[in-house]
């Protein structure tokens, strides 16, 4: 029998530091109000940004899916799991981003791991940033290309690693679009203009961009009007969409590739009929209107507004991610559960999904919050901050 004596140190050592995570149990469906562990808390941590994971019109569609298509495909799409609902999506996702083409898959950690290692090999450079997601990091590791970190949204770092690498048979600039931890963006412009002098191709990973920046959601690339400048678009449909999948939009010849060759693609079964057809209805709503985002971003100015009037480090977010900065794991931990014993679900956030000394909780408003949410959320971390000495 093996020895596992080693697993039950690194555990010790994790509880140790305050490192171990405590997995909470949601009783409910996503909400701006939701049952955890039995108590009612307001839901403060999911990325449901559009409030679109309990929507009656995404709802409504993935029933009809089941009744119309069951509960699933099973097959791969290559071989006999493609359905009209996903050749569907594609095409509503193609139009939504304004693209050439689109291609879905299970998740976003799947896109990224169909993609990169799809286009890039042994012979070839990817310049990733070094806060870039860690599925990004996962499908690098996957190519075997050469894989260079370039600092953190800085063009002249990207053009100085570019100079170094410049006769590599193919290179690629990756970026996330909005960093999840921090709630800064990417310098795209300034990136795609290095990239293009150096015949390399962009690929930005929109994730938390998807259904918040950009016109009615469209994602940082339509944010910043470089349509047609960017060669990859990976998006999730886990997040602002509300439900589960990822995609890849940008050109066609990509797109086709991926098809042929991405190993997700081919090697896994394809999504649920109502997974997909709840993610059609979403885009839907966002094609007609953008009403929901703009209520996202009032929201967000509302509640950073008032949590930086107390006094709290929100870093450097400009977008509704909201890291209130703690500094300490135990600390942060203690904070989370303060939260929670006074009706907030917001969850301590440490190494390794941030770097050490940077623990913090990640706050989550979504479109559904109300005003009377958010102050109430806000009286909260006013009386837990000023017990734990954060604030004045």
């Amino acid at each position: 029998m093996a020895d596992l004596s080693f697993l039950h140190r690194e555990i010790d050592d994790l509880n140790t530091q305050g490192l171990f995570n405590t997995i909470r149990t949601i009783n409910t469906a996503q909400d701006a109000w939701i049952k955890v562990d039995g108590q009612k808390v307001l839901n403060m941590c999911a990325n449901n940004y559009l409030g679109f994971a309990n929507h009656p019109d995404l709802k409504q569609a993935a029933q009809a899916a089941i009744e119309e298509f069951g509960v699933g495909p099973a097959a791969v799409r290559s071989i006999a799991g493609n359905m009209t609902l996903h050749d569907e999506l594609e095409r509503k996702l193609a139009e939504f981003k304004g693209v050439e083409a689109a291609i879905s898959f299970q998740s976003g950690f799947n896109s990224n791991v169909a993609t990169v290692p799809t286009l890039m090999g042994a012979e070839d450079v990817i310049l990733s940033d070094e806060l870039n997601h860690a599925s990004i990091i996962d499908a690098c590791r996957l190519s075997k290309a050469k894989t260079i970190r370039f600092d953190h949204c800085s063009a002249s770092s990207l053009e100085a690693r570019l100079n170094e690498f410049k006769s590599a048979r193919r290179k690629l600039v990756i970026t996330d679009g909005v960093f999840s931890m921090d709630g800064d963006i990417a310098p795209l412009p300034d990136l795609v203009a290095v990239a293009d002098r150096f015949g390399a191709m962009v690929m930005v990973d929109d994730a938390h961009g998807e259904g918040v920046m950009g016109n009615a959601g469209r994602g940082i690339v339509d944010h910043f009007g470089l349509h047609g400048q960017v060669d990859i678009e990976i998006g999730t449909l886990s997040k602002a969409f509300g439900v589960v999948g990822g995609y890849v939009s940008g050109k066609k010849a990509i797109v086709d590739y991926l098809r042929q060759r991405a190993r997700p693609f081919l090697f896994s079964s394809a999504a649920t009929p109502a997974d997909v057809a709840a993610c059609i209805k979403a885009i839907e709503i966002l094609l007609k209107s953008g009403e929901l985002v703009e209520k996202l971003w009032d929201n967000t100015r509302y509640f950073q507004s008032k949590l930086t009037g107390l006094g709290f480090d929100l870093g450097v977010t400009v977008t509704p991610v909201t890291p209130v900065m703690i500094g300490d794991a135990k600390k942060a931990k203690e904070f989370s559960a303060e939260l929670f014993e006074k009706g907030i679900f917001g969850m301590a956030i440490s190494f390794p999904t941030v770097p050490r000394g940077k623990d913090r909780i990640r706050v989550m408003n979504s479109a559904i919050h109300s005003k009377e949410d958010l102050d109430f959320a806000v009286g909260v971390f006013q009386e837990v901050g000023r017990k734990m000495g954060l604030i004045e």
